[in-house]
């Protein structure tokens, strides 16, 4: 679970309903904690020792089109601000700054990984303000409350709180063998796991269930949580789970995957480290794809290997 990308957060959210507009005047005053994204990217702080998510004030001469209230680290209250897309650009030449997506940020272990869930934390509230600035029930402009933490319609007095979008990603496995997929928009060679959006009403097992049977033509049985990974794309939250396949005859939906097949654990092994012979590979460690194809391998997912 360590690799796994977004899941570490180094500050606390509890209590920064205290008071929120007042934290994030705070935190906005140089000495404090910034988080700060151009568009879709993050500016990151660099020195000698390694870049962090974590700027000591907001950038100068740059006015922030939204900022939110994240928590509190060590008592000081932390803030995340949007700026216009172009500084990303405009800091090329800046020896203390560096711009970076945040996919890209942890695949390469840019910044420790303790950042990385405030980094997709603030990536998701900030894209949801940018979404939302008119009320759904009015129609009226909604303003940010609570320190960004809601959006206030004055018209009708609607308060719009920030969603998260629930993914069911599962390993589906019958014997020695898993289901594997891919989609055109993936890199040549890779495969991973089945995932889809839980549809309103629907328990994370039926979506399981569903988008297996769907996309593959599987029927699946017996379905188990293993993990779950925040995903900034964004803003959703992976929900791992573990299927037992019920049947073995793949009909794909070619809409969906442009390729689907079982796979023995032996093979599933080489492609985790890429040794496959025919250059077959996996999602990056830090994806949680990776982590429920070794969880599965290992035991720790499904009924234990049977040798």
């Amino acid at each position: 679970m360590s690799e796994l990308g977004y899941i570490q957060n180094r500050h606390v959210r509890a209590g920064i309903e205290h008071d929120p507009d007042g934290l994030l005047t705070e935190a906005c005053r140089p000495g404090m904690a910034v988080v700060a994204m151009a568009g879709e990217q993050a500016i990151l702080r660099q020195s000698s020792g390694g870049a962090s998510a974590l700027l000591p004030a907001p950038i100068e001469a740059e006015t922030p089109r939204d900022k939110v209230l994240l928590g509190l680290l060590d008592g000081r209250p932390v803030a995340a601000f949007l700026y216009d897309a172009s500084l990303a650009d405009r800091i090329a030449d800046a020896p203390s700054l560096m711009a970076q997506d945040l996919r890209s940020i942890a695949v390469e272990g840019t910044v420790p990984a303790d950042e990385l869930g405030m980094l997709a934390q603030a990536k998701s509230l900030l894209s949801w303000h940018a979404r939302h600035r008119f009320c759904a029930n009015c129609g009226n402009p909604a303003a940010p409350g609570a320190g960004g933490l809601r959006r206030d319609c004055a018209a009708c007095g609607t308060q719009h709180f920030p969603r998260t979008d629930p993914v069911s990603i599962m390993l589906v496995a019958r014997g020695d063998k898993c289901l594997l997929g891919r989609q055109k928009r993936f890199v040549a060679g890779s495969y991973s796991c089945l995932a889809g959006f839980i549809a309103p009403g629907e328990t994370i097992e039926d979506a399981v269930r569903r988008e297996v049977l769907e996309e593959a033509g599987i029927r699946v049985g017996r379905v188990t949580y293993v993990a779950s990974q925040p995903w900034p794309f964004p803003s959703s939250i992976m929900i791992g789970c573990w299927g037992e396949a019920l049947t073995e005859e793949i009909v794909l939906d070619r809409e969906e995957l442009e390729d689907g097949r079982w796979f023995h654990r032996d093979e599933l092994a080489l492609m985790l480290e890429r040794k496959h012979p025919d250059g077959l590979i996996t999602p990056p460690p830090m994806a949680i794809a990776n982590h429920l194809m070794r969880a599965w391998l290992s035991g720790e997912a499904g009924p234990a290997p049977s040798r």
